[in-house]
């Protein structure tokens, strides 16, 4: 399945995921330790929803718009970081996972990003322009590895890959068991498309094996019942995900839930432990 982030900037899976990201960074902050954020498959930074690539799906109308004009409070943290980039307008620009870590940087605080894909590494580094980023352009699954244990005690790596490669689910199964025993108490994020869920069942299954204690599952499925063929929604596998965090979940899901809703379905989003 082909991901790549330009062409489905703000749809309902980025809602989610930027919500979930808000939500965590926050609960950890609630110490004053530094921390090390790390998006390995960072992509452009910053996208056009009036672009081309954008336009042509029009995701972003089910997403970020419905994220907009829904009213629920708990929603507001997600909506001030994409008005953060708009200048309070209406969104026109949507921030990217590095654009939306950017703003939660406190001093301590280090953001590392990297994109392998060379066009997209080059708008990266203009959008972080005049923001304390290292910005590399590496094998994701190389830079993963390399830079754990982070240079501060606690951190955060964020993996968002666009799913194109056949093996992408190896890779990533057989980086997070390596990178787990190099920082067993670190946190990780790695964001997946849901298309089928017997795909996705026995992947789950193989990352059940690695006997991580602590592997939170959080699923967004947008329609009542699967539609074959096409993309049903998404989910993160969180790794280590601290306590204030998943007790503040609940409510957040079931307003991101309600407001993400296609039109005749309920949709679900799901959490469980692994």
């Amino acid at each position: 399945m082909n991901y790549r982030h330009s062409f489905h900037a703000g749809n309902s899976a980025d809602v989610v995921k930027h919500s979930l990201l808000i939500a965590l960074v926050r609960a950890l902050q609630q110490k004053p330790g530094a921390l090390t954020l790390i998006d390995t498959h960072a992509g452009c930074g910053l996208y056009d929803l009036g672009g081309d690539e954008a336009q042509r799906t029009g995701e972003a109308t089910h997403g970020v718009l419905r994220a907009f004009a829904d009213t629920n409070l708990l929603l507001d943290d997600y909506r001030a970081a994409v008005q953060a980039v708009n200048a309070g307008a209406e969104p026109r620009l949507y921030p990217g996972s590095p654009q939306v870590l950017a703003q939660l940087l406190r001093p301590q605080d280090f953001l590392i990003l990297n994109e392998k894909h060379p066009d997209d590494a080059y708008t990266l580094r203009g959008a972080m322009r005049g923001i304390p980023a290292a910005v590399h352009q590496r094998d994701a699954y190389e830079l993963w590895l390399a830079l754990l244990p982070t240079r501060t005690p606690r951190g955060v790596v964020v993996v968002d890959p666009p799913y194109e490669q056949t093996d992408e689910r190896v890779r990533i199964a057989a980086t997070l068991a390596a990178a787990h025993r190099k920082w067993a108490h670190g946190v990780t994020v790695i964001w997946y498309p849901l298309k089928d869920r017997e795909t996705h069942w026995r992947w789950k299954q193989q990352l059940r094996k690695l006997g991580i204690p602590k592997f939170l599952v959080v699923e967004h499925w947008l329609y009542d019942s699967d539609q074959p063929g096409v993309y049903n929604g998404a989910g993160l596998f969180i790794v280590n995900p601290p306590y204030a965090f998943t007790q503040a979940l609940p409510p957040l899901l079931e307003a991101l839930r309600t407001a993400l809703a296609p039109e005749g379905h309920r949709g679900e989003i799901t959490t469980d432990w692994l």
